[in-house]
């Protein structure tokens, strides 16, 4: 089908420029009569045997078809199909009307018709080569391939010289899978034309399927010999031997790769791969070091290949110092390249090693500023290695490269949260949630920050509705239902609502120390103080790490259950921590519970 529309194209862009416009411009009329006229005089000089013997002369008329063909081209093809019956009607022995109107009902899909057209153009002009290709197409198009085959076999016969025509019908001969066809037919155009890349591999492939190695094997050789000085034949060689079970004969055919081209980019990759399917790991990875080391190969081509060779968890994992020499070889190969200290970087994080991640993101940055994933993960860091004070000018910057990413602005306003600078935080949170589109999981921790900044500034009533907001994207935040719960219970607000969301965070996260506390002092603050004993218990399990404030609540728990001298121990190593509650320094000093 796609000739129909080649040849419509064609076709118009010749009348354009025969014709000009066809606003009565006669000099444009008169090229295109001349157009015709050419096309008919060829075609009389080929018919005119034929109209001797049937003792009439050709007969056409080139204005008819020029209206007809106007009409085609201004989309009128019922019209136009009509002017070219009328036309074949007056003129029956023009083989130009047949041909014009075989292309209309083609267009219209009416094949048999287009057919039964461009047979009548052939059998008055047999000898035009272009009314034999569009009844080929024609063939090609309604499945008759083998008609297809037959119009090339005969043009090849007539035009020898034409290796377009030996591509055409080698292709028609694969579609029907008359391989060993394909395979002479390309035979005859490397006669002509001698080996070259496209026939040769295109007849390794049909041996291939045809399950004939060896002489897939014998294509490979001959282009080697047509081309002794080009490697990568020899490599194509080399996978072949690869691909299909002779490693021995691999490695020899890659050392001459490497005899001939000492500096091709792949060829230690591809005798990394030999090794590494041979078991021979060690050789493997020293080929792989001196691929790495090839500055001709560029980063993404080398880390394409070693996680062809490795999946990332075994980078990560069991070949974690292969995978950091490796790293380290590209540092020094390519050392402008972002993209290297990126992966770097990653290899970094992956080991938990955070603070040298963070310097090779910074190198990454500093070479291009644009990659904003590679921000993130600075800020990531930050907050990780607690380097609140570098988060909240590095995601102050990031804010001013990227104002339209709602990430920079929750963390800056986290930095902001933990160095107290809780207006400044309230405005980052406050314009970053206004920017979250389509993801709810960023949108409920904006709200879940928004709640403890407002929280923060004394401002409960607001910090309240912002949790609100955030439990009912995602009603299982732990964190969120920990920290609503324990401010309501501060307040002693709703308990049995705080009791509910305590117990809930502390199901969700059973050996979380600080949920255990909240749970047993909202029991607390219901005047359940057993039951704030047992859970306030658990929250000091850990004697290393609990805080000031566990050890405290534990006192008060204590002396509600009648036990001062235990109390005022627990509020004395509340102090020894660090900074309790207003009321600590006087409930050590008078030895009472203070509320």
């Amino acid at each position: 089908m796609r000739r129909f529309v080649l040849i419509s194209i064609f076709v118009f862009y010749v009348f354009v420029l025969i014709e000009g416009s066809f606003a009565g411009q006669t000099g444009g009329i008169t090229s295109a009569r001349t157009f015709f006229q050419e096309q008919n005089q060829q075609s009389q000089k080929r018919s005119k045997k034929k109209s001797d013997q049937q003792g009439i002369g050709l007969e056409t008329n080139t204005g008819m078809l020029i209206d007809a063909k106007k009409e085609a081209l201004i989309g009128n093809i019922d019209g136009a199909t009509t002017m070219f019956k009328r036309y074949i009607e007056r003129y029956p022995m023009d083989p130009v009307g047949y041909y014009e109107l075989a292309q209309l009902e083609g267009i219209k899909k009416n094949y048999s018709d287009a057919i039964n057209l461009i047979s009548k153009s052939i059998e008055l002009d047999p000898e035009n080569i272009w009314y034999q290709l569009f009844l080929s197409e024609l063939y090609q198009i309604t499945g008759n391939y083998s008609n297809a085959i037959g119009i090339f076999e005969k043009i090849i016969d007539k035009n020898p010289d034409n290796l377009d025509y030996y591509y055409q019908l080698a292709s028609l001969y694969l579609t029907i899978s008359r391989y060993q066809d394909a395979i002479k037919m390309y035979d005859r155009i490397e006669e002509k034309a001698g080996v070259s890349e496209e026939i040769s591999l295109q007849k390794e492939k049909i041996h291939i399927h045809l399950a004939d190695l060896q002489k897939a094997e014998e294509e490979l050789k001959n282009l080697i010999h047509a081309f002794p000085g080009e490697s990568r034949y020899y490599s194509i060689l080399a996978e072949f031997y690869m691909s299909n079970n002779s490693p021995d004969k691999a490695i020899e055919v890659y050392k001459k790769v490497e005899e001939i081209d000492p500096e091709n980019a792949y060829i230690h990759m591809s005798m990394a791969d030999y090794y590494r399917k041979t078991g021979k790991k060690d050789k493997a990875f020293e080929e792989l070091k001196l691929g790495f080391a090839n500055p001709n190969l560029d980063v993404d081509t080398k880390v394409n290949i070693l996680l062809s060779f490795y999946s990332v968890n075994q980078l990560f994992s069991e070949l974690k110092d292969e995978a950091f020499t490796l790293a380290k070889i590209l540092l020094e190969t390519h050392p402008a390249d972002p993209k290297v200290h990126s992966i770097y970087g990653d290899l970094l994080v992956q080991d938990k090693k955070y603070e040298e991640a963070r310097e090779s993101f910074l190198k990454v940055i500093a070479l291009d500023s644009s990659r904003y994933a590679v921000w993130e993960e600075i800020l990531r860091l930050d907050l990780q290695l607690g380097e609140f004070q570098h988060l909240s000018q590095t995601s102050k910057r990031v804010i001013e490269l990227f104002p339209e990413q709602p990430g920079p602005y929750l963390f800056s306003g986290l930095a902001d949260y933990q160095l107290k600078d809780y207006q400044e935080g309230l405005k980052a949170l406050t314009a970053g949630s206004s920017l979250v589109v389509d993801n709810d999981e960023l949108l409920a921790q904006f709200y879940m920050y928004l709640g403890d900044t407002r929280h923060a500034l004394k401002n409960d009533d607001e910090a309240y509705k912002d949790y609100e907001k955030s439990l009912q994207i995602k009603d299982n935040n732990a964190y969120v239902l920990n920290n609503y719960a324990y401010y309501l219970s501060l307040k002693g607000q709703e308990l049995d609502k705080a009791e509910t969301m305590a117990k809930k965070a502390v199901t969700l996260e059973p050996e979380n120390s600080s949920f255990q506390d909240t749970y047993g002092w909202v029991m607390y603050k219901q005047g359940r103080f057993k039951d704030a004993r047992e859970w306030i218990g658990k929250a000091i399990g850990d004697k290393e790490n609990v805080s000031a404030e566990v050890l405290e609540h534990f006192g008060d728990v204590l002396f509600k259950l009648g036990e001062q001298n235990q109390a005022l121990e627990y509020w004395l190593q509340a102090k020894k921590k660090g900074p309790g509650s207003e009321n600590l320094e006087k409930k050590i000093r008078e030895k009472r519970l203070v509320e």
